[in-house]
């Protein structure tokens, strides 16, 4: 059965300035009510360079990050979560530097915009994807399992060797406000150990405490937390944003263990690419 379902667009532009995590250099993000029927980003900085939203153009630094050619957007997935949970999926994205701001390491900053800005629905048809054969991929120790749904769930695992997250398991039934109360305000998190050579990679050099859990070997430089697993939901929140590059909603319940962005898009790739494991709902 095919459930008739609309496209929907922002009411009011959206305008938002921050850090980018990994360029450190400064952004001004505008989100742009579009009748396309459809969400691509442009860099005017780059002579409006257009980035349509690809699996196949997308790699993973850190975050994921969006290609066009040689130029990319980096760290996409805060706000395709935010956008993909809102239900919006015609906007016109522009920045003026090849990063999405930061904000304060979560959705929520940009939640809260798309509530204030508002919603509206679209002369224009859309329709799910429906996972019907469960799959698997895999990457070393880490796992991600997608099997038919009604809806979306995820079930997320993580272990880290740190007296502060250790294993961390969450499941959750994803929907708008769900994702706006549970899932959306959990920040990124990294290690002190980890940032010179990050930083020696140009990545990171934006980071602080403003906008990302720290931890060192004993605990968390920076707090408090605002769950106490608050670094698996935030794995939720990554992996949410992954998805939305399917440009699609899709029922399915997807099970990770250690995964990451790597993992993550592999799986996309995968449904991108054997349209017989699913059909249209």
């Amino acid at each position: 059965m095919i459930l008739m379902q609309y496209k929907h667009t922002l009411k009011q532009e959206i305008s938002l300035s921050g850090i980018g995590i990994h360029s450190g250099k400064n952004v001004t993000l505008k989100l742009k009510p579009s009748d396309s029927g459809e969400i691509f980003f442009i860099r005017t900085d780059l002579e409006n360079l257009k980035f349509l939203i690809d699996p196949r153009k997308v790699i993973t630094l850190n975050s994921s990050v969006l290609t066009s050619g040689d130029k990319k957007i980096q760290t996409i997935e805060h706000l395709m979560a935010a956008l993909y949970m809102s239900g919006i999926d015609s906007l016109t994205i522009e920045l003026d530097v090849g990063e999405v701001p930061i904000m304060d390491g979560s959705s929520l900053p940009f939640v809260k915009a798309i509530g204030t800005a508002g919603i509206k629905s679209l002369d224009k048809e859309k329709r799910a994807i429906r996972i019907e054969k469960p799959f698997m991929v895999e990457d070393g120790n880490g796992s991600i399992s997608v099997k038919p749904y009604i809806g979306l769930k995820i079930s997320y695992s993580i272990y880290y060797d740190h007296p502060l997250i250790g294993e961390q398991k969450c499941s959750i039934k994803a929907d708008e406000k769900i994702f706006a109360r549970e899932i959306a305000p959990a920040r990124t998190f990294g290690f002190l150990k980890d940032v010179p050579a990050l930083k020696e990679k140009n990545l990171a050099q934006g980071g602080s405490l403003e906008n990302a859990l720290v931890l060192d070997s004993k605990g968390l430089i920076n707090g408090p937390l605002r769950f106490p697993d608050e670094f698996v939901r935030h794995k939720i929140l990554d992996l949410i944003g992954d998805i939305a590059l399917l440009g699609s909603p899709i029922f399915a319940h997807f099970l990770a263990k250690r995964a990451g962005h790597k993992l993550h898009l592999k799986a996309i790739r995968f449904i991108q690419k054997h349209k017989d494991y699913w059909t249209f709902a």
